[in-house]
C-alpha cells in the first residue's frame, strides 16, 4: 500500500505546483520521509525518494519543508553501500534535485554528510544513472560555495571525479564530473 501511495504522490506532483504545494500543506513530506527508513521494502524507498524528489522540483518551500522533517538525512542514508542500486539511484536524484536548486538545501546535504556519501558513490561500481546524479549533485555542491568545493576536496572526491571523468559508462556522468573539476580548481 505504501508503495503505491507514494508512485501516486510523485504522479500527481510531475508537473503540478498545485499538487506539490497540497502534499506540503497536509504533512506529506514527513509522511514520505518516514518511508525511507531502514528496513523498508525497496521498492517502498525508491518510490517515497522519487515522491520526495518531484514534490521538492522547482520549489525552494517544498524543499525547507524536506529539510525540517529529516528528509535530507534519510536521503543520504539510502546511499549507504547496503542500499540496492534502484535505491541509490533514486535518492541521489533527489539530492541532485535539492542542490541544483538551493544553497541552503546544499549546505543541508553537506551538514548531513551528504558530500562523502555522494563521492562514494562515484568510487563504487554502479549503474550509469547513478554515477550521473551523483556527479550532477556535486557540481552543484562546487559550483557557488567554498565550503561545498572545501567537503568534495576533504573526502576524497578530486580522485573521485577524475575516475568517473576518464572511464564512467555515461557521456552525462564524464560531463558533470568535469564541469564538477573546472569548479574544483577555482580558489
Amino acid at each position: 500500500m505504501h508503495e503505491q501511495a507514494a508512485k501516486a504522490l510523485c504522479n500527481l506532483c510531475v508537473g503540478s505546483p498545485q499538487n506539490r504545494d497540497g502534499v506540503r500543506e497536509c504533512g506529506g513530506m514527513a509522511a514520505l520521509a518516514g518511508l525511507l527508513a531502514p528496513g523498508g521494502s525497496d521498492a517502498v524507498r525508491v518510490n517515497a525518494a522519487w515522491a520526495l524528489r518531484s514534490v521538492c522540483c522547482e520549489s525552494t518551500q517544498n524543499q525547507h519543508s524536506m529539510r525540517g522533517c529529516g528528509g535530507v538525512a534519510a536521503l543520504i542514508g539510502l546511499l549507504a553501500p547496503g542500499s540496492s542500486a534502484a535505491v541509490r539511484e533514486q535518492a541521489a536524484a533527489a539530492l541532485f534535485e535539492l542542490c541544483f536548486v538551493s544553497a541552503q538545501s546544499r549546505d543541508a546535504v553537506r551538514e548531513c554528510g551528504g558530500v562523502a556519501a555522494l563521492v562514494g558513490l562515484l568510487a563504487r561500481a554502479c549503474p550509469a544513472a547513478v554515477h550521473e546524479h551523483a556527479a550532477g549533485a556535486l557540481v552543484s555542491m562546487t559550483g557557488e560555495s567554498g565550503r561545498g568545493r572545501d567537503a568534495v576536496r576533504a573526502c576524497g572526491g578530486v580522485a573521485a571525479l577524475e575516475c568517473v571523468r576518464a572511464c564512467a559508462g555515461s557521456a552525462m556522468a564524464r560531463e558533470w564530473a568535469a564541469v564538477a573539476l573546472r569548479n574544483l580548481a577555482r580558489v
